[in-house]
């Protein structure tokens, strides 16, 4: 009887779960073909084209776990600019600049954007080529138009995607990306790449995952088109007098610069502010504790390219550190500052020896380097987040020689 009972209710939960996994099945099947009369209707997708590259898509759910974390609005400032603008990028990125000297100066010349700002934007999107994302386009963007938040969105980039592919530009087994459909050495938007990239080596495609001209071309009329003033400045750091008042800040509320000046405001290079200069922003990341910039037009070009001001800040700071600029002079408001990547590869290594799986070692803090992480952090009485930081490095360290 308990065999019978037993064999009943695995019966039951074997016909649940094949029901949950139909449903969605189900859905995106018919969602799909609503796509497709979308396609052939308004995008100029023909049916033939629409069967031939969506046969045998099927939804992946994991990619709706992605919707609601984006590290440049939940990490920490100083954490999330440790990691992307750190001594090994800028050194690679040097090192980029002078191997692509030729296709960065004809993009420049065309297009009227300093090169700095155009390998900047190819070290952070990824990591000058080492880090596309592995996840198959029509599939990330094909769920995300059919289940989650902002299906409008993402069913008009998984159109964009398919007219990619049936142009030719780029071939169906080599469009892999981030989960939201991001792509390419410097992970343009599949709408972004229809309306903005260009044949940078003159092979006739606009291909940006397997040719760097055409990306740094594609990026640099990115910035054109959007308003990127040639030789004038994103901004830069400056310190406040004491007792300032915070509430003039924002990036979109720009004054003049005398209205700084005579407000106490200087640059943190010693250099004067050039009055004459365009108006600008007060961007303060982390407070008016923290470092504080001001931010001319060519910032909000940066912006453009990912809504995100953490996100700017990296790519434009990296920019100047390739010209030979300095970290920033004001501290992050922490006593636990970020690690660069170098210093999270050594963490993980140390959680490895502590007998961790954390998968590979390769400085991206994922979620099992997050576990591990919580694990350490309690059983050193630290608080259990999660956060790779300084103090538990140095703890770790010391523990490491300890034993």
């Amino acid at each position: 009887m308990k065999l019978t009972n037993l064999a009943f209710s695995l019966a039951l939960l074997s016909s649940a779960v094949t029901a949950q996994e139909v449903v969605p099945n189900e859905r995106f099947a018919s969602c799909m073909k609503t796509l497709r009369s979308v396609a052939s209707s308004k995008k100029g997708i023909s049916t033939a084209s629409f069967d031939r590259l969506t046969s045998g898509l099927v939804p992946d759910m994991s990619v709706l776990e992605f919707l609601d974390y984006q590290p440049e609005f939940r990490s920490p400032i100083w954490d999330y600019l440790a990691g992307l603008v750190d001594d090994e990028r800028v050194a690679d990125g040097i090192e980029m600049r002078a191997k692509w000297a030729d296709t960065l100066a004809t993009a420049s010349e065309r297009y009227q954007v300093d090169p700095a700002t155009i390998i900047a934007v190819w070290g952070v999107e990824s990591n000058y080529g080492r880090n596309f994302g592995k996840r198959p386009l029509l599939t990330s963007l094909g769920t995300l138009s059919c289940f989650g938040r902002r299906q409008s969105y993402f069913s008009g980039e998984f159109l964009s995607a398919l007219k990619i592919l049936d142009s030719g530009d780029i071939e169906p087994d080599q469009l892999v990306g981030s989960w939201a459909g991001a792509f390419g050495h410097t992970q343009f938007m599949p709408s972004t790449f229809l309306q903005l990239a260009v044949d940078g080596n003159g092979d006739g495609k606009r291909d940006l995952m397997g040719s760097v001209p055409d990306a740094l071309a594609s990026t640099a009329n990115f910035l054109h088109k959007g308003g990127w003033r040639d030789g004038q400045p994103w901004g830069y750091e400056v310190v406040l007098p004491a007792g300032f008042d915070s509430s003039v800040s924002g990036r979109r509320d720009k004054r003049p610069l005398s209205y700084w000046t005579t407000r106490g405001v200087r640059r943190a290079d010693g250099q004067p502010i050039d009055t004459a200069d365009t108006a600008a922003g007060l961007l303060l990341p982390a407070g008016p504790q923290g470092p504080a910039f001001l931010v001319f037009r060519n910032f909000d070009v940066i912006y453009g390219y990912n809504a995100a001001e953490s996100y700017a800040l990296a790519i434009a700071h990296l920019a100047d550190r390739l010209k030979g600029g300095k970290p920033f002079a004001t501290p992050w408001p922490t006593d636990d500052p970020g690690l660069s990547r170098l210093e999270r590869r050594e963490l993980q290594t140390l959680l490895v020896a502590r007998e961790h799986d954390i998968g590979e070692v390769d400085g991206m803090i994922g979620a099992k380097s997050r576990e591990a992480i919580k694990v350490e952090q309690q059983r050193l009485g630290m608080t259990a987040d999660g956060r790779p930081g300084q103090k538990l490095l140095t703890r770790l360290r010391a523990d490491s020689a300890a034993r």
